[in-house]
């Protein structure tokens, strides 16, 4: 018998768009892309899944989406009742709302040449991209991220997933969005928790890949913790740019235990759980870098100075970077997340640290004494 070998490539291109008032009658960006998707000989249609956190903040948002739809600027045309769900990790806990969903998908006739659109957090579009991704064995998403943490890095990824057996994107594929429309006004609605907490992701790829981004944020800190817009324009421009940068020469779906962008994650996602979500993403992602720094610093990677620079910025910015969960039995309960974090890569542990800022080095085990006393001195500064 002989052996048949197969390989094929398939390639994949989406755009993040970065606009205003995106559903405005004037604002052509959504309709011109819409008019130019996929075959013209097909009736297509659009769910749209809305973030119900931020229609509270924005309640004339499906009046504004119905009415562009009813312009005629687009031959797609709404699908049927939009459907809104809760925002927040929450979102990403509850599979009832992961059926909703997919019955909508069902219901409304979303076939694969029509679109499933999520208008939210990153929680949202997570949950919203993994039910698109596993209906009809893929149906393509657009993804309109209203929050500063989904508009400068989840959102314009390629990561789609849920919560499950109290791991954290235990399920979840890898589905590229045709789309990424990132709406700057919408960011008006966030509270400051929010609007702070997104930050750390752009310090963190600063961190890792470039020192003169890291340099003009903190040049820039005043601004951005005065919630001014056109700065939080700029750092999320280019954090996005990093992260599809990265995502382009790298490895997209990970298929090699190398994860840099999850920079001072594996501590963040673990203390995420400890706390019962009570510490958001963005907030533990910020001390998760700041342990992962001081733990740097300790094993000879960066000088006292750089880390100094490295916690007086997220202090200006306005982050805690110390909680008592960390210290939480003896710190053993923090220092699972390594075990966790090793067993979703699928292979060897890998995690990031600093040589320098801007400069990221991979290492494949972490000593538990010092990860003990990285912890100690936050709480000792931070407390």
């Amino acid at each position: 018998m002989h052996t048949i070998h197969q390989k094929f490539e398939i390639s994949y291109s989406y755009s993040v768009f970065f606009t205003q008032n995106i559903f405005s009658p004037e604002n052509p960006v959504l309709a011109n892309f819409l008019n130019t998707f996929g075959a013209g000989d097909f009736q297509r249609k659009a769910l749209f899944v809305l973030d119900e956190g931020f229609v509270s903040h924005y309640p004339q948002l499906q009046e504004n989406i119905n009415r562009y739809f009813t312009l005629g600027n687009t031959s797609i045309r709404l699908s049927g009742p939009m459907l809104v769900v809760p925002g927040g990790e929450a979102a990403k806990n509850d599979p009832a709302l992961f059926d909703e969903i997919v019955r909508a998908i069902d219901e409304q006739g979303i076939d694969r040449h029509s679109l499933v659109v999520a208008v939210g957090g990153g929680a949202v579009l997570d949950l919203v991209g993994y039910a698109a991704a596993v209906s009809h064995r893929g149906i393509r998403h657009i993804r309109i991220p209203t929050t500063v943490l989904s508009q400068n890095d989840s959102g314009v990824g390629v990561k789609n997933g849920i919560n499950y057996r109290g791991k954290k994107n235990f399920l979840g594929t890898f589905a590229p969005p045709v789309a990424v429309f990132n709406d700057s006004t919408f960011l008006k609605t966030l509270d400051d928790r929010d609007w702070r907490g997104g930050i750390s992701e752009a310090v963190k790829v600063a961190l890792i890949k470039d020192e003169a981004f890291f340099t003009w944020i903190e040049q820039n800190s005043a601004a951005l913790a005065s919630r001014d817009l056109p700065t939080m324009e700029k750092l999320i421009h280019r954090c996005a740019e990093m992260h599809t940068e990265h995502i382009r020469s790298g490895d997209p779906f990970e298929f090699g235990s190398s994860r840099p962008l999850d920079f001072g994650h594996w501590a963040a996602h673990k203390l995420e759980y400890l706390t019962d979500f009570q510490v958001r993403h963005g907030e533990a992602v910020a001390i998760g870098i700041a342990l992962d720094s001081v733990y740097s610093w300790k094993v000879g990677g960066i000088k006292e100075p750089d880390l100094k620079r490295i916690l007086d910025l997220f202090e200006k910015l306005g982050f805690r970077l110390f909680n008592e969960k960390l210290s939480e039995n003896d710190k053993i309960n923090l220092r699972q997340g390594l075990s966790e974090f090793r067993e979703h890569l699928g292979g060897r542990l890998t995690i990031m640290l600093l040589s320098a800022i801007g400069r990221g080095v991979e290492v494949h085990e972490m000593d538990d004494a010092l990860i003990a006393e990285s912890v100690d001195y936050l709480e000792k500064h931070y407390l």
